[in-house]
């Protein structure tokens, strides 16, 4: 798929990694095909002494080298590194970005290249069970298509979406998610320790409970509210807590914080300033 070609990361942080660790696990590319550009000497010794991929502290090197160049740096950092890119980029090389929040018309126009992919990773993708939602301008062919795919498949599933509205909710679901997740298992164990259970085992109780009914409902095929149903016994213990939690608003909550988290997602795409929660 990427015959001689050379993927180049402009910003070499935890993501970049987990997709060079991912794409050499899946033997998509050999080392010497990837060129990781970071600011950090220590950093770029550090990948290199790992991987076995090339480095470089220029960006302009990486870009100019580089067929398939993902911006992998922190979203405040683009406009430091945009002029670093700007003309090195070829009409048949492709961008892609995985910079939250920031829209493909600033990236297209900052770099001067119409070849351009944004995604939307989250944070299982370090361990390659993450999932990736993705879109892609015009002008990306279905070559580019496929090695975007495979590029962002490194780090466990991805999506691809027709429209760039999408990115925005897909930010708030799929991106944010695992933020909601980490702080209902929290919850979780922190009742278990409550009740008495020490720290550890209401953690191995949570973690593998979670892990487990996620397994469960890929596997069973069947809709989350019918899996629920078949737990909640009437007059049982799980239709106790369920009462509570639904009257304590859970399911609403739940629903307008991803709301709100979108509402945030569109304003910061639109440039606005990010403002403290209103209480």
């Amino acid at each position: 798929m990427f015959n001689e070609q050379t993927i180049s990361f402009i910003g070499s942080g935890t993501m970049a990694e987990a997709m060079i660790r991912g794409l050499l696990h899946q033997k998509t590319v050999k080392p010497n095909q990837i060129i990781a550009a970071d600011p950090w000497d220590e950093r770029l010794r550090f990948l290199h002494n790992k991987y076995g991929v090339n480095t470089t502290q220029s960006n302009a090197e990486a870009a100019e080298n580089g067929q398939v160049v993902i911006f992998a740096v922190k979203p405040q950092s683009l406009a430091k590194v945009m002029p670093d890119v700007r003309g090195q980029l070829r009409r048949q090389d492709l961008l892609i970005s995985i910079l939250a929040g920031i829209p493909i018309k600033r990236l297209a126009d900052g770099v001067a290249h119409a070849s351009v992919v944004r995604a939307m990773p989250n944070t299982p993708g370090q361990i390659g069970a993450g999932i990736t939602v993705w879109t892609a301008t015009s002008e990306v062919s279905a070559l580019h298509k496929e090695q975007a795919g495979a590029v962002l498949g490194a780090l466990g599933k991805e999506v691809l979406v027709d429209d760039e509205r999408y990115m925005d909710m897909a930010t708030a679901l799929s991106g944010s998610g695992p933020g909601y997740i980490f702080m209902m298992m929290e919850a979780m164990i922190d009742a278990g320790v409550h009740m008495g259970f020490s720290r550890r085992i209401a953690s191995e109780l949570v973690l593998q409970t979670m892990r487990g009914s996620v397994d469960y409902a890929e596997r069973s095929g069947k809709h989350v509210a019918e899996l629920r149903n078949q737990v909640t016994s009437p007059g049982g213990t799980t239709a106790e807590a369920l009462y509570h939690m639904e009257k304590g608003g859970l399911r609403t909550v739940i629903s307008r914080g991803i709301w709100a988290a979108y509402q945030r997602s569109v304003s910061l795409g639109l440039g606005e300033k990010t403002k403290g929660p209103t209480l």
